[in-house]
């Protein structure tokens, strides 16, 4: 007789109770997770929760890693090596800006912070290299004024033809022979052409235009005419074929500068002011390759090439914070004048008598700088003559219609010896501060019932003195 030997229930049920984790995983997929769950609290196996996938882990997050910090490293290098690159500049400018010469030019006159600065800039003709006072027997070849306004960020250059008349106690000359009478001449000339007070000057031979183009990489430059021209004496032969685009390096670029005429006698027939015009497409050409970030990267080469033939009365920080400025001017919005006149011959010379009326919009455009509210055609305005000096009255009001004021009176005052402007209005003495740098001096104004009808009163003194004085 067989005895049945069943295993005792309880074993039973504990071996079925535990499963492989094989088992269970297989459990898990065919059954409802309610299932599964009940399923964990009955038996002592637990069945391992299935981990979720994590998106930054695992074999693509590691290579997703790898790359992110791959351009991690490249952009730190890339970065690391422009800091490298901005401080050798740095350096390079600081040890380079050195060699630019001060020159005997005359005092400097720092402009307000965000007020326009005026630069007055002299291009020097070669002389004639045969003599031993070259230097001294030198005329500007190009006479120009750069505006640039940091706080509307315009630059402004204006030519002066170098034929422009200038009367001086009863001599006629032209204005680029006043270089021999010294700098600080031709700068109040300028000054009183314009009606503007210039701030620094900077004086540049050929040397330097020519060493500036190398530097930059020279200009792609469109010849719109021949231009065939040789003069022995100054080593200087032109050779340019009309309808053509030539690369102009240091040399060529100080050729096409020059040219006014031909060989043959053909050329510009505005003499002088199509050179200017001329001139100006080039200098455009420049501005463009100019305004941008790589041309940092150039400035040590240029102060480098023309740091020795250069003079100026500007600091060298005034110098590279202007510099720095200027190369981010959008190149469309650089404005290019010049003073304009008419053509009359004097005793045998030709001249250009500059006209006050072909020049309104020129003239607008300097003195419209900087925030005022002040309206130049509505403010009454009388100046009084406290001097000995018949008519000094009638040329500030010259200067003053000059720079946009229309309703400008004159008559005679009392001997004083203090310039003095008298009013309230704290703008409009601000704008006439500016229009009349020499007078320093302001009070109230006037309370005499005969001034009442204007806004302001000058009155001037012994002391005035008018621009480059």
């Amino acid at each position: 007789m067989s005895r049945d030997r069943r295993e005792p229930e309880a074993i039973r049920r504990k071996k079925q109770r535990r499963r492989t984790p094989q088992e269970i995983e297989e459990l898990r997929k065919r059954r409802k997770k309610d299932e599964i769950r009940q399923l964990q609290e009955y038996g002592e196996v637990k069945i391992k929760k299935r981990r979720p996938i994590d998106d930054d882990k695992g074999p693509r997050s590691k290579k997703k890693r790898r790359k992110t910090s791959k351009k991690k490293k490249i952009l730190i290098g890339v970065l690391s090596v422009f800091i490298i690159i901005l401080a050798f500049v740095a350096i390079s400018i600081g040890s380079l800006l050195g060699k630019i010469k001060g020159g005997n030019i005359g005092e400097a006159v720092t402009p307000a912070p965000d007020e326009a600065v005026n630069v007055l800039v002299l291009g020097l003709d070669i002389g004639d290299p045969n003599q031993t006072n070259n230097y001294e027997i030198k005329r500007t070849d190009t006479i120009m004024v750069a505006q640039y306004d940091p706080k509307k960020k315009d630059l402004d250059l204006v030519s002066i033809p170098r034929d422009t008349l200038i009367s001086e106690n009863g001599r006629n000359y032209k204005i680029n022979s006043a270089y021999q009478k010294g700098e600080t001449k031709v700068k109040s000339l300028v000054e009183d052409l314009l009606g503007i007070q210039i701030n620094y000057t900077v004086k540049i031979d050929y040397n330097a235009f020519r060493q500036f183009i190398d530097a930059i990489g020279g200009i792609e430059m469109e010849i719109e005419r021949d231009m065939y021209y040789d003069d022995p004496s100054q080593d200087l032969h032109i050779s340019f074929k009309g309808g053509t685009v030539e690369h102009l390096d240091g040399k060529k670029a100080e050729e096409f500068f020059r040219w006014r005429k031909n060989n043959d006698g053909t050329g510009l027939a505005t003499g002088d002011i199509g050179r200017i015009e001329n001139q100006h497409k080039f200098i455009q050409k420049v501005v463009e390759k100019c305004t941008g970030p790589s041309i940092v990267l150039k400035v040590p080469d240029i102060i480098n090439a023309i740091g020795s033939n250069i003079q100026t009365n500007m600091p060298t920080s005034k110098l590279l914070s202007y510099a720095l400025d200027v190369v981010k001017v959008d190149p469309a919005t650089v404005k290019m004048w010049t003073a304009e006149g008419d053509f009359k011959t004097i005793g045998g010379q030709s001249y250009v008598v500059f006209n006050k009326s072909y020049n309104q919009e020129l003239l607008k455009a300097l003195h419209n700088t900087g925030d005022t509210t002040v309206d130049k055609t509505k403010l009454g305005v009388l100046i009084l003559n406290g001097t000995k000096i018949n008519g000094l009255a009638g040329e500030v009001k010259s200067k003053l219609e000059l720079t946009g004021w229309t309703v400008v009176d004159v008559g005679n005052g009392n001997p004083t010896t203090k310039s003095i402007i008298n009013t309230d209005n704290e703008e409009l003495k601000k704008a006439l501060n500016k229009d009349l740098p020499t007078i320093t001096k302001s009070d109230k104004k006037l309370e005499d019932i005969k001034y009442e009808q204007y806004d302001a009163v000058i009155i001037l003194g012994e002391d005035y003195k008018k621009l480059g004085e």
